[in-house]
Parts: structure tokens; C-alpha cells; sequence
């Protein structure tokens, strides 16, 4: 610019007051000449632009910090590493709201310029001014987050020679081990931890490493123990292990190489994480993660047989050949480890499956005579990342003596229309109390499946059981264990529900999941006052729920059929 300082700053200013739109103000002094800009005037530019962007503040900060890296190459003097650092100590004058993101977006900026022969000079010189603002954030003269603290000495690359300051480099390091002190009593610890890496401080023992993990700093401690050798990262992994964390334990044998050493951990975490998959019923996956390795496989079949999946049992040994592994499984009587739910403890005389007309009015004209139902769904489990979900497979209702499965897949292929008066009378009755857990993700399978159906958009008399309650681990299961006292088996939750026909173990899992509800509300009703069984909220009524769509059902022909 060929005009003087303050000039500069009055032309500049009157136009970003002129112009409010985000695009123009940035650009006003994004590619302008930075010689003859100050500091506290580029800090002042900064906030302007920030204000009056019209955009929200996440698009609108990425914008200009693109724009920030732009404005550092045209020449702010005496070059963009000092002249950061001399925008750090005005930064805070701005307060909290713009400090550390501001301080992040000029930070991060200057990586851009690392690579540049024509910056190496002025990176060097900057180092003076960049340790002199690391030790006025350490004593608090100038306050920076300890994120920022962090990100300083990144981008300067400080040592021990940088924050001598001209003094002996062991008073230097003497200051820091304080500093190092402070944080760590303050539990400010992976901020001690870079210290202690950045400056190559080896005074460290076991004590800290301890203390870290105590406190659930696992970032810190890893970071500790990859600076101090392996001898501290065997520790590591031994203190993992001691508290069941295997997956941590092996990352860091991987991260390390530390296969020898630890011969075991790869083994521990793929049973644990086949443990895992079998625990939430995702079964396939855990084959796919099985194959390949036949201890692993065996090790699948002997959790399935655990859980009492008889049928998933049958399927791999089939497929895999490993008759004999079961075979000396039984011999050891292998039995579940866990009492559930039947059929007989719910006294469920009957499962119906329902997939022609005569058996869908049949179904109906009897859910129309109860006054309390369960309600729940299945679909097959899709596990592709953003793939399709799958349509819901099954819908089941039961009451107390009676479950009814339906077929939506073959009901809705073959009389979509019948279907959907049926489910009307059942779902839109105000007579019937309708029951479910989770009922929105239900609702909001059935509504994206078969959308078409008017029947899947209305619904009267909805109650939640899992809003009766507080937080429950474990789901339906572990309600039913805590109301009922057993769990439900939840092993083929995530079986493939578009098979047919069904396994009889897959029916009886639906059914119990839809019945539960019935007996859970019973139970809990039938105290003294209701709410009495621990966590349970008392007004049931005001939960009940009704759901209508913004836009009046224009119901079609087919509802002048009569049903019976």
C-alpha cells in the first residue's frame, strides 16, 4: 500500500463497516500488502471479518482460515513466524470467545510456510520470540489454553536450547521440571507429559505412569511410555491386561512389535472381540471375523453353544466340520451361563405365524378382544456402511397366552391392501393398550418400510415401557431380569429374519420379546402403588401416547371391506 499506517487502518475499517457480507469483508484484506499492518490491527481485521460473516460459525471460521493463510504470504513483516507469534500475546485481550480458536486458526496456518526456503530465517529468529511467550503462558502473565500451550511449541519445534533465553541450559530445564510439577498436581497431565517429551526430561518413574492410568489419562500414558523405552510400554501393556483391557493391550504390542514379548494379547483380543459380537447377536459378523483360523472358529462354536444357539451351532459345524470339537464340548456338559426366559416361565401357550388371509383375520378378530398388548419388530441386520436398511421382516403382537407372528414381507407382496386394514383396526384402536421398548425406532423402521401403508403412519394408545423406567442396562433383557428376575437371551437378535422358514428358536425369541411387555406392565402395575419396583416412574397414564400425521389420511376404498 502507498499510503501511511493510519490511513491504512481508516480505509480498512470504513469498509468493513460498508460491508457485512462474509465473502468481501475477508477479501478486503486477505491479499492485501501485511508490511505496513501491525499486529493488533491484523488481530482487530480478524475479529471484524469473524463478526460480520454471515454464515454459522463453523463454515464460517473455515473460510477464514483459509483466508488467514492467504493474508500471511503477502509479506507481514519481519516474517509470518514472528509475526504469529506476535499476534499470540494480543489474542487474549479478545477474550475467551475468540481466543483459542483464533490462536488454533494462525497456529495451524504456519505449517504452510515450514517448507519454504524464503521463511527459514525468519523461523529461526521467531524461536526467541515464541520461547518468551512459552514461559509468559507457563507463569501466567499471558493466558492460553494449555491446548494452545501445546500447539506453541509444536509449531515453533522449541528445545531446551530455544527457551534458554541466554541462560545455562540445566536452569532452564530446571524451570520446566517445575512447571512439569505444577501440572501434574493440577491434573493438567498429558500437558506434562508433552513437557516431559518435548524437552527430554528423564527424571520419570513408574509413580506417574500409575497415576495416569488411575485417572484414565490413556493418551498421556501411552504417550509417557512410547518417550521412556520399552521396558515402560511392557509395563504399560502388563497394567492393561491386569485391568481387562485387551483391545489397548494389543494396540500397543501392534504399535510397538511386541509380538514376541507378548505372545498371547493377539489371541485374547480376538476372542474378546468375538465375545462381543456374540453378546449383541451379531453373529455373521463374528464369523467373518473368525474365518481363516480354526481356534477361532472353535472358539465361536463354543460361545454359541454357551448361549444355547443350538441352531447357530449346527450351521458352523456343518459348514466348518467341527462335529467333533462339539462333540467333546458336550462331554464336558458346557451348559448357559445365565438363567433366561421361556416360553413355560411366561406361561405363552401359543405362537402363531401368520402369512395368508384366513390366519391375518383370524389374528385379527382375536387382537381386537385383548385390552393389553405387546408389540415389537425384527428385521434381517444390514452391516454394510451406509447401505440400505433392510425392511422390517416381522412384526409381532402378543398378549399374555397368545403371540402372533406376521409375515410382513409375503402379507404385503400378497394383499397389501387387507394388510393394511388389519393393522389399522389393531394399531388406530383406542380399546387396545399397545405396548413396546424403544417404540420409536420401531415406528420409524416400519413408517421407512413399508411407507405406502396407511396403517404404519397412525397409531392410538402407545405406551413405552423403557419410559416407565430410568436408565436400564442391558435394554428389555436387563428390565426383564430386574423386574422378572431373568433375562431374555438376546443371542439371535441379529439372526437373518428374512429367512424361511424361521427356526422354531427364532420364533420363540420373537414371541417372548413381544409377551415380556405384557408381563413387565402386569408386574409392575400390580404393586401396591404403582412404582414401586425400583426406578419405576408413576404416572403410566400420562405416557401413553397417540400419533397422528400433519396431513389428514385420505383413507382409500379398500376400507368399506368388512373384516368377519
Amino acid at each position: 500500500m502507498g499510503c501511511d499506517l493510519d490511513e491504512t487502518w481508516e480505509w480498512e475499517v470504513t469498509q468493513f463497516h460498508k460491508n457485512q457480507n462474509q465473502s468481501m469483508t475477508i477479501c478486503l484484506h486477505s491479499f492485501a500488502d501485511l508490511s505496513h499492518v501491525s499486529p493488533p490491527a491484523f488481530i482487530y481485521l480478524l475479529r471484524e471479518c469473524y463478526l460480520y460473516g454471515t454464515q454459522k460459525a463453523t463454515p464460517k471460521f473455515k473460510i477464514l482460515q483459509q483466508q488467514v493463510a492467504r493474508a500471511l504470504h503477502n509479506s507481514p513483516q519481519p516474517g509470518p513466524f514472528t509475526f504469529v507469534a506476535e499476534c499470540m500475546y494480543i489474542i487474549p485481550l479478545l477474550g475467551p470467545t475468540y481466543a483459542e480458536g483464533f490462536s488454533h486458526m494462525l497456529l495451524s496456518s504456519l505449517r504452510h510456510f515450514r517448507p519454504l526456503e524464503s521463511t527459514h530465517a525468519d523461523f529461526s529468529n521467531s524461536k526467541r520470540v515464541a520461547a518468551s511467550l512459552f514461559f509468559n503462558i507457563l507463569s501466567g502473565d499471558v493466558f492460553h489454553e494449555e491446548r494452545i500451550l501445546r500447539k506453541i511449541m509444536e509449531a515453533y519445534d522449541l528445545e531446551i536450547n530455544d527457551i534458554s533465553l541466554g541462560r545455562d541450559s540445566e536452569e532452564a530445564l530446571g524451570q520446566i521440571c517445575k512447571f512439569i510439577s505444577k501440572f501434574i498436581e493440577s491434573g493438567s497431565f498429558l500437558t506434562a507429559v508433552t513437557l516431559i517429551e518435548r524437552f527430554s526430561v528423564r527424571a520419570v518413574d513408574e509413580s506417574l505412569l500409575e497415576r495416569l492410568i488411575e485417572s484414565s489419562e490413556y493418551n498421556a500414558a501411552e504417550k509417557l511410555a512410547a518417550f521412556m523405552g520399552q521396558s515402560m510400554v511392557c509395563s504399560l501393556i502388563r497394567k492393561y491386561l491386569a485391568l481387562k483391557m485387551v483391545k489397548k493391550a494389543y494396540e500397543l504390542v501392534k504399535r510397538h512389535d511386541l509380538r514376541q514379548e507378548f505372545p498371547f494379547v493377539s489371541r485374547e483380543y480376538k476372542e474378546s472381540v468375538l465375545k462381543k459380537f456374540a453378546e449383541k447377536g451379531c453373529w455373521d459378523l463374528a464369523e467373518v471375523r473368525a474365518q481363516q483360523d480354526d481356534k477361532l472358529l472353535e472358539y465361536l462354536v463354543y460361545l454359541a453353544l454357551e448361549a444355547g444357539y443350538t441352531e447357530k451351532v449346527d450351521e458352523l459345524c456343518e459348514r466348518y466340520s467341527l462335529e467333533g470339537y462339539v462333540n467333546s464340548l458336550v462331554s464336558e456338559e458346557i451348559t448357559p451361563g445365565e438363567d433366561f426366559l421361556d416360553l413355560k416361565k411366561l406361561s405363552l401357550e401359543e405362537i402363531v405365524w401368520v402369512d395368508d388371509i384366513e390366519k391375518l383375520l383370524e389374528a385379527t378378530k382375536y387382537i381386537e378382544g385383548c385390552k393389553i398388548v405387546g408389540v415389537d419388530c425384527e428385521w434381517k441386520p444390514n452391516y454394510e456402511k451406509g447401505s440400505k436398511p433392510s425392511k422390517v421382516s416381522i412384526i409381532q403382537i402378543a398378549s399374555e397366552k397368545r403371540a402372533f407372528i406376521f409375515d410382513l414381507i409375503k402379507l404385503y407382496e400378497e394383499k397389501p391392501l387387507m394388510l393394511d386394514s388389519c393393522f389399522r383396526r389393531i394399531l388406530c384402536s383406542s380399546h387396545i393398550l399397545k405396548l413396546g421398548y424403544n417404540l420409536q425406532c420401531d415406528l420409524h423402521q416400519l413408517s421407512h418400510s413399508y411407507g405406502v401403508l396407511e396403517c404404519f403412519r397412525s397409531y392410538e394408545m402407545l405406551l413405552d415401557i423403557q419410559k416407565l423406567f430410568k436408565q436400564t442396562p442391558g435394554g428389555l433383557a436387563g428390565l426383564s431380569k430386574k423386574v422378572l428376575g431373568a433375562a431374555l437371551n438376546k443371542t439371535r437378535r441379529n439372526s437373518n429374519w428374512e429367512q424361511r422358514p424361521l427356526s422354531l428358536q427364532q420364533k420363540e425369541y420373537a414371541a417372548l420379546d413381544a409377551a415380556v411387555l405384557v408381563h413387565i406392565f402386569h408386574h409392575v402395575r400390580g404393586q401396591p402403588h404403582f412404582g414401586s419396583v425400583e426406578g419405576c416412574k408413576v404416572e403410566w397414564k400420562s405416557h401413553i401416547v397417540s400419533i397422528f400425521p400433519k396431513s389428514p389420511i385420505r383413507l382409500p376404498k379398500f376400507y368399506s371391506i368388512r373384516l368377519y
